[in-house]
């Protein structure tokens, strides 16, 4: 085959090789080559995501199909035990599922919970580690914060994470969340659920780089009247939301204030909801609320318990905290609904009384609204139709339940016996397929959907007589599981 050859000659200039620096030039590009290397090898566990994937931790940490471990290793567990109500953090290392990572902080977490179970004379409390307390840049795969739920009066061990899987299921953002076998300086301590806290990490998974900002509103007092816990528009002076922006997860500026606050004006109008609320969403994030009658939150009478996402001066609202769902919620309530019939056939389109509703805009406004009423419903059709009547929930239940069985059956801490937990998955169980059952009913018009119309049903209803809610938890368990506890703090201590 014949050559080909150019007929002018082509100058490249000067040899590199020849250059006068070449030796420098070869020093550095060896150094950039091998750091490239390192992040190209390490990078995520040094905290940098690429670009195109989920972060690391998603895959390791909150894999749910098994269940992983962790061990506590500090030196007087008893003293951080006995000073469990202080909620103050101290260092300690943890091992995850093997990997070793030190000086990390640990707090013990939670509001009435933590209360209740320093009352009761108790040890397990649910956990906090924040990775970066202690070490400036600190993190597990990119992840900052997670927590450790006890499954405080959550006998099933599933409230909170079912709960967390159909809010997934209906495209709410929610915390990633896998089951732990618990350790402390290598002895058992119990089965509790990981949870991915609401902070940069998860706000970076969930809305990019150029996230918003985000906010856990809640109040200092209940005798307090907590308007902006509420959503509700005071005026236009930062100072009357305090218990929004001092709960505020990032640094806010003057600008951040005056767009969410501009956002509650307009929410307050009950027009143009669509220019400060992410309907969609919103209504995706109140179909879960409502169905798991969970009223230790934003639907319930202390209006908590939820972060606050806005972006660009829209308003999106996020779940949190689930262990006194399904009707099991009681505290501070001076008589608190415990007949099966009434929670079980709870109606979905007026889901608290109206004192309530009327302090909550930000499903009351909403609902207003024909087309906004008229979505809402469709997607309680779709969660009915697709996870409930299509078996699906069924085989997600007895799954997991199947999974965590022996470590909830070896668990020291655990706040009931085994024979209780069994009870509880199947009661929880019962209690989904009732409530699906009458929500279907009242979809069809068969069931009233209001507490209005259930005042005039004469009766029209799901029997659901057969339900014991109490197997779910109850404070009857905080006193049998003290024994429990204190021998498992003894062979940890000993």
């Amino acid at each position: 085959m014949p050559c080909w050859y150019p007929t002018t000659a082509i100058t490249w200039g000067k040899p590199m090789l020849k250059h006068k620096y070449i030796d420098k030039i070869c020093i550095v590009g060896i150094i950039a080559a091998g750091l490239l290397t390192v992040l190209f090898l390490f990078g995520e566990s040094l905290g940098i995501q690429k670009a195109s994937s989920a972060p690391a931790y998603e895959r390791l940490l909150f894999d749910d199909s098994r269940v992983h471990s962790l061990d506590i290793q500090m030196e007087d567990w008893s003293s951080f035990v006995e000073n469990g109500i202080a909620e103050e953090y101290v260092p300690c290392t943890v091992v995850i599922d093997g990997e070793v990572f030190q000086q990390v902080g640990i707090r013990t977490k939670g509001n009435n919970s933590r209360r209740l179970t320093a009352e009761y004379g108790l040890s397990r409390y649910s956990l906090k580690l924040e990775f970066d307390h202690y070490l400036s840049g600190g993190n597990y795969y990119g992840l900052d914060k997670f927590s450790l739920d006890a499954s405080f009066q959550d006998n099933s061990c599933l409230k909170a994470y079912l709960t967390y899987q159909l809010m997934a299921y209906m495209q709410v953002p929610a915390p990633l969340c896998s089951y732990v076998w618990v350790t402390v300086n290598g002895k058992a301590w119990g089965l509790f659920l990981a949870v991915e806290e609401p902070e940069e990490a998860f706000a970076r998974r969930n809305f990019g780089k150029n996230y918003g900002e985000l906010y856990k509103p809640d109040y200092r007092s209940l005798n307090e009247e907590n308007a902006d816990v509420a959503l509700r528009y005071v005026d236009d002076d930062p100072d009357s939301y305090e218990n929004i922006f001092r709960n505020a997860k990032f640094k806010t500026s003057e600008a951040d204030q005056k767009r969410l606050i501009e956002a509650l004006r307009i929410l307050s109008t009950g027009k143009n909801l669509e220019t400060a609320v992410n309907v969609d969403e919103v209504l995706r994030y109140f179909t879960v609320q409502v169905f798991v009658m969970n009223w230790d939150s934003y639907l319930g009478p202390t209006g908590h318990n939820y972060f606050l996402y806005e972006e660009n001066g829209i308003l999106s609202i996020l779940p949190w905290d689930y262990n006194l769902a399904f009707g099991t919620y009681a505290l501070g309530m001076t008589n608190p609904i415990k007949d099966p019939n009434v929670l079980i056939n709870y109606p979905i389109n007026t889901p608290a009384e109206g004192s309530v509703m009327r302090n909550r805009p930000l499903y009351h406004n909403l609902m207003k609204q024909d087309d906004y009423f008229a979505q809402y419903h469709r997607y309680f059709d779709e969660l009915i139709s697709e996870y409930f009547e299509s078996g699906r929930f069924e085989l997600q239940l007895r799954q997991t339940a199947g999974m965590i069985a022996p470590y909830v059956q070896k668990d020291p801490t655990a706040f009931c016996t085994y024979e209780d937990h069994l009870l509880a998955v199947d009661t929880l169980e019962q209690v989904c397929l009732l409530r699906a059952q009458s929500v279907r009913g009242q979809l069809n018009g068969e069931i009233p959907a209001t507490i209005r119309g259930r005042q005039q049903s004469q009766g029209i209803q799901v029997d659901a007589s057969s339900v014991q809610l109490e197997a779910l938890g109850d404070f009857e368990d905080l006193e049998t599981a003290k024994e429990r506890q204190e021998a498992a703090l003894a062979a940890v201590c000993g």
